[in-house]
């Protein structure tokens, strides 16, 4: 079964466009190191929830948006294998700043258990 990789991000919603172009650079290096697939997708209907939510958990501020963002590998070994070699790799560590504040990225990599 596939393995994702799963980023919940908040970005000034005015660089979308910086975000957008920061994927597109970023995503070939994945696909090289076996990543099936990148997707990135933009918060359009993100509700607030009465304990928790997409925005708290990333401590959304005004002018934000919350953007997901999953990398589908074909299974953990490639996964695990490509971070190794993408940690390594200086297209990964140089270039422009990310259009975004990591410190409050959540990410973490999970097990397709069913595909209906």
């Amino acid at each position: 079964m596939p393995f994702l990789d799963i980023t919940v991000i908040p970005v000034p919603t005015a660089k979308k466009d910086a975000y957008l172009k920061h994927s597109t650079v970023m995503s070939p290096l994945f696909r090289e190191q076996g990543a099936l697939s990148v997707t990135e997708t933009w918060g359009e209907d993100v509700p607030d929830g009465k304990v928790t939510d997409f925005k708290r958990a990333v401590a959304l501020q005004d002018g934000e948006t919350v953007a997901v963002g999953w990398i589908t590998w074909p299974d953990k070994a490639t996964r695990d294998a490509g971070w190794e070699k993408l940690m390594q790799d200086e297209r990964m560590m140089g270039g422009d700043e990310p259009p975004f504040d990591g410190k409050r990225m959540i990410f973490a990599g999970f097990d397709v258990i069913a595909e209906n």
